[in-house]
């Protein structure tokens, strides 16, 4: 194979297969709504004690034109999108300022189960993102002030320093404020894809979209 070094062809993955059979989703079952339907697997998510169900997967254009993808945590839902929270000065956020068009993907493989979003990030409110930070870990705000998200460090002691520099600022501080450059986005979507394994990889895809009326339309989608 062409540009392939052969000692990185072994071992194979193509005999690594699971059956997914944990069940099923058809429109019966499934909300007329995605918002609701989202809520509902969130919720039985967290029910099977899965490991950090709000982890999701957010891509976004960079001004390189290439697709970067990195994994934050989903913070609220609401009737308008799905919100996290981030320093704006970051990659992501530089990227999100540039071309507000992404998508992102939550994905509980022990429910053999996944949901693909896109839609329009867009900034929060200050407002929202203060009452946020106030209820961060302390230590979590501390590194919020530190850290230079995204941008080159010498060493690992260079940040280390940076936080006690911070932790000196806010010693005598009961409430550290939310730093200028750090706070939230709300992905606004217009479509939705609601996926859950099936044995034989005949999986159920729903995918929900905005139709000229303002409604979400479903449809199934072949797997």
């Amino acid at each position: 194979m062409s540009g392939v070094d052969p000692e990185f062809t072994q071992p194979s993955f193509e005999g690594e297969r699971n059956n997914y059979d944990v069940g099923g989703l058809d429109e019966a079952a499934a909300a007329a709504d995605p918002f609701v339907q989202l809520r509902r697997w969130l919720d039985e998510a967290a029910e099977a004690q899965v490991r950090e169900p709000t982890a999701m997967t957010v891509s976004s254009l960079g001004i390189d034109e290439r697709v970067h993808s990195r994994t934050v945590l989903l913070r609220q839902l609401t009737s308008s999108g799905l919100v996290f929270f981030t320093n704006r000065d970051s990659h992501k956020g530089e990227q999100l300022a540039a071309h507000a068009l992404c998508a992102a993907q939550l994905l509980w493989l022990d429910l053999h189960r996944q949901v693909r979003v896109e839609g329009i990030a867009r900034l929060l409110d200050d407002r929202v993102a203060d009452d946020y930070f106030a209820g961060r870990p302390r230590g979590s705000q501390i590194g919020a002030w530190a850290s230079p998200q995204s941008q080159v460090l010498r060493s690992r002691e260079e940040l280390e320093a940076r936080v006690e520099a911070a932790e000196r600022q806010f010693a005598d501080v009961d409430i550290v404020p939310r730093p200028p450059n750090w706070g939230g986005y709300c992905i606004e979507p217009d479509y939705f894809e609601f996926w859950q394994g099936r044995p034989s990889r005949l999986h159920d895809r729903l995918r929900y979209v905005v139709g000229p009326d303002g409604h979400w339309k479903r449809d199934r989608l072949a797997p």
